[in-house]
């Protein structure tokens, strides 16, 4: 009987346990290839048909949209799909993600949000790369049979800076059902840090399992670019493992982790203003390139000095000059004034005083001055108090203080007041001391000579 027991215990056992695998796949299923996947809204561009050339290209765009899931679509699921009237059928995508890079809840906004991800569909040529660094990728003069269909890049844009995206996706031609081929992501579209950080640019890629092009080689290239300069920061031939010569120093990507999880994240080891830009993040397969960019900006508060210090005593009619010097502060956009405390503790604001242009150091930071004219009956400073330069800056507002000494000023204190009467009454207290005594004395001095 016990033998029985045991044995119903066991299968007891292993019923609950295949019950809590099944919830969970049945829960992993649901999340990914279910609703977890948004229905993008996409503009469609393309070149305007019958185009010429010219300087300027005149562009087509259509309202477009993209259903999405994990697994591909069949029948029954296409039947469950309802695309809304105003968009054209041929614009009506079917896109089969298998890695879900479309999925994520940035792309997907909550229901009745005013805020949606930006997203922009366009037709792509599969072509060979002519760069160095990828030129080995297509070495075969031969176009593949697996280009010949329809090809497309998305261009994705996640709420509130938490993602930018880059498809490429491979229909069969004439066909409206794509799937994801190439994808390459940053989870960090804007970056901002101080000088001498460590600074991550995210940067991941994913090619389908399933594609002639998995297994086939693949080229990073990041490259830098700001007001319309740019250079080559660093370049990596995954086929042949080897790094492109720059001039680039400080900066580096992990080559292990970018075999074994796409991640082509680049690394710079201290942070600089002239690292201040848009960083490009390109992906090369043979015949296929996808791009993100992440904007990094360097951002330094500003350091604040008084001069002089401390600041001179103050004579009423006389001037003292008070100089605030602001230094070491990146970008150049800054704001500087001065507030003065009384001796009521109130502030008020005294102005912006004499501001001088930016001056820019060897290490790219700015300085910036501004100088106050101290003048007691001007700006009514009373018997004086705290002197401040205030610099409001975007990496952090700071503020610098000196105190100030009016002296001889013609209107006395309250304090002042109850002190000189206090001396008055002690003054007269010892004057009346005196009187007394010599009038003792006199007094004694008569009469000895009247005896």
């Amino acid at each position: 009987q016990r033998g029985m027991i045991s044995t119903n215990r066991g299968k007891m056992s292993e019923f609950l346990t295949i019950c809590k695998l099944s919830i969970i796949a049945f829960t992993l299923f649901f999340g990914v290839s279910g609703s977890g996947c948004p229905v993008l809204e996409c503009w469609f561009v393309q070149e305007k048909p019958g185009h010429r050339g010219g300087f300027t290209v005149p562009m087509d765009q259509e309202k477009s949209l993209m259903f999405i899931t994990t697994e591909a679509y069949n029948e029954k699921t296409l039947s469950e799909l309802h695309p809304p009237a105003d968009i054209s059928p041929s614009r009506i995508y079917h896109v089969t993600d298998p890695a879900g890079t479309f999925c994520s809840s940035a792309l997907n906004p909550p229901k009745g949000s005013v805020n949606k991800p930006k997203c922009e569909i366009n037709p792509f040529m599969p072509h060979a790369s002519m760069v160095r660094w990828a030129a080995a990728l297509t070495d075969s003069a031969q176009s593949p049979v697996y280009l010949q269909a329809d090809w497309f890049s998305v261009a994705a844009q996640g709420l509130d800076e938490q993602l930018t995206l880059s498809n490429i996706m491979r229909a069969p031609s004439t066909s409206k059902e794509p799937k994801v081929i190439l994808s390459v992501s940053s989870k960090t579209p804007v970056v901002r840090s101080r000088l001498g950080e460590q600074v991550l640019l995210d940067c991941g890629f994913w090619v389908d399992p399933s594609s002639p092009l998995h297994g086939s080689g693949f080229s990073i290239e990041w490259r830098y670019q700001f007001r319309g300069e740019g250079r080559l920061v660093i370049a990596y031939d995954g086929k042949n493992d080897w790094f492109a010569e720059t001039s680039e120093t400080g900066a580096d990507i992990d080559v292990t982790a970018l075999y074994e999880s796409g991640n082509a994240s680049l690394v710079l080891e201290e942070a600089q203003v002239r690292h201040s830009g848009t960083y490009i993040c390109t992906v090369y397969l043979p015949h296929l390139l996808a791009q993100v960019a992440v904007d990094l900006e360097i951002v330094e508060p500003p350091s604040l000095s008084i001069y002089p210090s401390p600041l001179p005593l103050l004579v009423p009619g006389q001037v003292v000059v008070a100089q605030c010097e602001a230094s070491g502060f990146a970008p150049h956009t800054l704001e500087l004034g001065w507030e003065f405390t009384g001796a009521d503790g109130k502030s008020r604001s005294l102005g912006q005083g004499s501001v001088t242009g930016h001056r820019q150091a060897s290490d790219g930071t700015f300085s910036q001055s501004t100088r106050l004219e101290l003048d007691s009956g001007k700006l009514k400073l009373g018997r004086g108090g705290e002197v401040t330069c205030v610099a409001k800056h975007e990496g952090e507002a700071r503020r610098a203080s000196a105190t100030l000494n009016v002296i001889g000023v013609s209107a006395p204190s309250i304090e002042d007041s109850m002190a000189m009467v206090a001396v008055a009454l002690v003054l007269y207290g010892v004057i009346k001391v005196l009187y007394w005594t010599i009038s003792s004395a006199d007094s004694s001095d008569t009469d000895l000579k009247d005896k």
